[in-house]
């Protein structure tokens, strides 16, 4: 008889917020890491118990979430960008901050990973504005490491990136990112408004369109265990992969 296929899919979501950096009076710098977990099982054993997978910035570990012996998720978090500026600097635009980015194997069998990032604009209640352009959010990705882009998949705010080599347990990837820098000319974005007219004379307010708005950078890692990984991979991220014959790699179709 046919075994039932089974899948495994957690999603916690962390929210990480940094306040103090100043842009033309708006609070900019909030950034939230989703960490989730995907595997499937194709032997008689489940071994979705031993997958774990951590967030790590310029070489420590934000975020994590791994079994523990007793088949119970322990996890950790803690701030993205907390430490991007010294005690006494202030934030600048254009100037490129130390922004390294990658993932750790914590558990205890080998995987493959995705991150996905996502750019956007947000107002004081968290909603996104998508008129502002995710484009002056520059955070330089780094892909002559072994991770890849899927352009299919791929946006102006949203990046999917895959590492096509096999993460054995306890390893980090190469880094994804390793500067962040927000463009200076959206200090000159600006927009008039006539908020008065009287005797032929107009009194014109100059509005910043960045004003008040915060930048937010969401990264997403996914982990899927190498035993038949073909399958695994198109069941929990939907897309089509050659596993080479050594196993140790993949390419996207």
């Amino acid at each position: 008889m046919k075994k039932k296929k089974k899948s495994f899919s957690v999603k916690p979501v962390f929210l990480f917020a940094v306040a103090g950096f100043l842009i033309l009076g708006s609070t900019v710098g909030s950034t939230r890491a989703a960490l989730t977990y995907y595997s499937e099982n194709y032997a008689v054993q489940a071994e979705v118990s031993k997958i774990g997978i951590s967030l790590l910035e310029n070489g420590e570990i934000i975020s994590k979430r791994d079994y523990d012996k007793d088949n119970q998720w322990m996890e950790e978090h803690g701030e993205l960008l907390k430490n991007l500026v010294g005690k006494d600097e202030k934030f600048a635009l254009g100037k490129a901050y130390d922004e390294a980015l990658t993932v750790q194997n914590s558990g205890s069998i080998d995987t493959f990973v995705r991150v996905i990032l996502t750019k956007s604009w947000t107002d004081a209640d968290g909603n996104k504005n998508t008129r502002l352009s995710p484009d002056l959010i520059d955070l330089n990705l780094l892909t002559d490491n072994g991770w890849v882009i899927d352009e299919s998949a791929t946006t102006r705010e949203r990046t999917v990136l895959y590492y096509t080599r096999l993460l054995p347990a306890g390893e980090s990837a190469p880094a994804i990112s390793d500067t962040l820098t927000v463009d200076p000319s959206i200090g000159t974005k600006v927009k008039e408004q006539v908020v008065s007219e009287e005797d032929g004379k107009k009194t014109i307010k100059t509005i910043y369109e960045y004003d008040g708005y915060h930048f937010t950078i969401d990264a997403e890692a996914d982990a899927v265990q190498t035993h038949n990984a073909q399958d695994a991979i198109k069941s929990a991220w939907g897309i089509d992969v050659t596993v080479s014959e050594d196993g140790n790699s993949i390419s996207l179709q």
